[in-house]
């Protein structure tokens, strides 16, 4: 590997680096609410009644939507904001009252033409984005998906940024695409010059099934998409899916046989159907689903590979294994085509070997050839401008991570409750257990640990210092390792006498070894005794210790005398 080829793989990374920038927004909760009034787009209503979900809106029903967003910048001079939305629904957008965009017609979808996009930006006037608290809300209707309710992609920046980028983003990709299209389209070439190698005609189709794939992926500014055609979208994307997944192990186990090799494929397809055909309604979880079955099935060829000493098999599962570090480190979108380039490279890579291999044996076969001969020969068999243009565009992704909705929704819980209790000196002690379930809702979605939350005795009129117990268990999943079943659970108990209150949080998990001083000296820890004393001065007690199941940690509040 030259400096040429490393410089290649980061050249694509630049634009991912101009674009990051510190955001400009906070968003928090989403209030929904069936029906259609006028006033509802304003600033000031009361919406303390309104529901924080809605699972079905039936016949093209209007409702609305309300999301406090926090600027945090106001905009320089002749550079408004931008609001860029995905949606799906036909909605009008209102910002602090004030209507600033309409995407469709809202309560007619029935009666008049499809109209508006999946994916758009709004202009925000100036005078309207300074620095504070503002409401965006929106009249919506989604006759097509009733059951899709709720904001998928919300982003605010320089407009011009947020038209730009996206186009520019898309440029990058179409070249990245059109070099696979080339690399389809070459091999294919190939391939019909020597129609017995069929590891060239499944590189050239897994080639162009991922052309296609990014392409339908990143159509969304080359076409305008109403978001009834977004199924659509996704059946394509799915089928294309299942081909590439279907078509890398194949050419794995034409790479390196193994024993029973049909008997296995035969199993590893019947699975991809199943998902494929009882799952198809379910777009993520199927293609999340092929995209494992794939890793799994590669990685026990690569195994086989290494064991029978193939060349190229290392290579292949140390890239298997690089997909798998990218998939937990980057978005599933940015690691799915980052993965699909890296294994299409690998076989690409095999292929140069099993090229090279023919090469030298018909070198071999050939001891009364001129040297002029041998050298216009691999000039012909080896495509080297096609591998450096290739190599050079392999990561020209642009790095734009989004979270799953489960993960969102718990997320936006825990802001909107931390931005409830943050001035606050009591709470009620149900408002902190909600936060504590929200916090566990992220990480258990983060580290893939089962966290288990449970509570005894607990009095619902009890108030208590806001964030300690949230506190106490931030420790917990810092300083703990997983129990048997990846699992660590959490006990909230309560008990009251006439002498104290008294709050015992249990954690059952494996303690990570650390210096019981530098422990009790924690930030987390001096946080809790500050708020204890804030609220009951001197009139309690804080013990926290290592225990046989875990680490225990009791809170007795004395009434005041």
């Amino acid at each position: 590997m030259n400096w040429g080829f490393l410089f290649g793989l980061l050249l694509p990374l630049l634009p991912v680096v101009s674009f990051s920038q510190e955001p400009v927004f906070k968003e928090y909760g989403t209030l929904f609410r069936i029906g259609d009034q006028p006033e509802w787009a304003a600033k000031d209503l009361s919406d303390g009644h309104w529901k924080s979900d809605l699972t079905y809106v039936a016949d093209g029903e209007v409702f609305w939507s309300r999301t406090k967003i926090d600027i945090l910048k106001a905009p320089g001079s002749l550079r408004p904001y931008g609001l860029r939305l995905e949606v799906y629904a036909e909605y009008e957008v209102f910002w602090d009252g004030v209507l600033i965009g309409k995407n469709g017609n809202p309560g007619q979808e029935a009666d008049l033409p499809a109209e508006g996009e999946l994916w758009t930006t709004f202009s925000i006037p100036i005078h309207l984005t300074n620095e504070g608290e503002h409401v965006m809300a929106m009249r919506l209707s989604n006759y097509y998906f009733p059951d899709h309710v709720g904001i998928y992609d919300l982003k605010i920046d320089n407009y011009n940024d947020l038209v730009t980028q996206r186009l520019i983003q898309n440029s990058y990709m179409h070249v990245f695409a059109g070099a696979f299209l080339v690399a389809s389209i070459y091999f294919l070439f190939l391939f019909l010059g020597n129609k017995k190698e069929y590891p060239m005609l499944i590189f050239s189709i897994s080639c162009f099934l991922f052309f296609g794939l990014t392409m339908t992926h990143f159509v969304r500014t080359t076409l305008p998409i109403h978001y009834s055609l977004h199924v659509i979208r996704l059946e394509v994307i799915t089928s294309l899916m299942f081909g590439i997944s279907f078509l890398i192990p194949l050419y794995l186990s034409i790479q390196f046989p193994y024993p029973k090799r049909k008997f296995f494929l035969g199993i590893y397809t019947g699975i991809l159907v199943y998902f494929f055909i009882t799952k198809q309604h379910f777009f993520d979880f199927t293609i999340l689903s092929m995209v494992i079955c794939l890793w799994v099935f590669a990685l026990g060829i690569a195994v086989f590979g290494i064991y029978k000493k193939a060349k190229g098999a290392v290579l292949v599962l140390l890239t298997l294994f690089l997909c798998l570090f990218i998939g937990y480190s980057v978005s599933f979108n940015v690691s799915l085509f980052t993965g699909f380039s890296l294994i299409l490279l690998n076989m690409m890579y095999l292929l140069s070997l099993r090229i090279k291999e023919q090469r030298l044996a018909y070198e071999n076969s050939l001891v009364q050839s001129t040297r002029l001969r041998l050298e216009l020969l691999k000039k012909n068999i080896r495509p080297h401008f096609l591998m450096n243009t290739l190599t050079s565009l392999i990561d020209w992704i642009e790095e734009a991570p989004k979270k799953g909705v489960l993960f969102i929704e718990a997320l936006a819980k825990e802001f909107d409750l931390l931005n409830q209790i943050e001035n606050q000196t009591l709470i009620p002690i149900e408002q902190e257990i909600a936060l504590c379930r929200a916090h566990l809702d992220i990480m258990g979605y983060r580290k893939e640990i089962c966290y288990v939350w449970e509570e005894e005795g607990i009095d619902p009129g009890q108030k208590i210092p806001p964030g300690i117990l949230h506190t106490l268990l931030e420790n917990g999943i810092t300083h703990s390792m997983p129990l048997e079943g990846n699992r660590i659970q959490f006990k909230l108990i309560f008990e009251s006498t006439k002498a104290y209150k008294c709050y015992t949080f249990l954690t059952f998990a494996s303690p990570i070894p650390q210096d019981a001083n530098t422990r009790k000296e924690g930030t987390g820890l001096r946080y809790i005794k500050a708020r204890l004393t804030e609220s009951y001065q001197g009139q309690w007690e804080l013990t926290s210790g290592q225990v046989n199941h875990g680490w225990k940690s009791t809170i007795k509040i004395m009434p005041r005398r």
